[in-house]
């Protein structure tokens, strides 16, 4: 017998409703950064998607960038990125930066 064999009833993965649903075709997969991570550039820096891969911050671009709120930052910067968390827009303005959606 196959495993799943019920004895002539209707299988279980029959009789239970198939839910759910995915978006996978239409999604948009950002690559998450800091902003504590931000701290990695100088003072008045111009920190852009192009930029953050070659420092090493993101590994790939995919759909685009999106800077999360996590940690402190302590120095003016033009951030321009695809995405961002309130909190995060908020410190950046805080700190005397520029916030920039491309």
């Amino acid at each position: 017998m196959r495993p799943g064999f019920e004895g002539g009833q209707m299988p279980l993965y029959r009789r239970v409703p198939k839910r759910g649903f995915t978006n996978q075709p239409h999604r948009r997969e950002f690559q998450p950064v800091n902003v504590e991570q931000l701290n990695k550039f100088p003072e008045g820096a111009v920190v852009t998607p192009e930029r953050l891969l070659q420092e090493g911050i993101v590994s790939r671009l995919r759909d685009g960038v999106k800077i999360l709120g996590r940690g402190e930052i302590d120095r003016p910067l033009t951030v321009r990125a695809h995405a961002f968390s309130e909190s995060a827009r908020r410190k950046i303005e805080q700190a005397g930066g520029r916030v920039e959606v491309i």
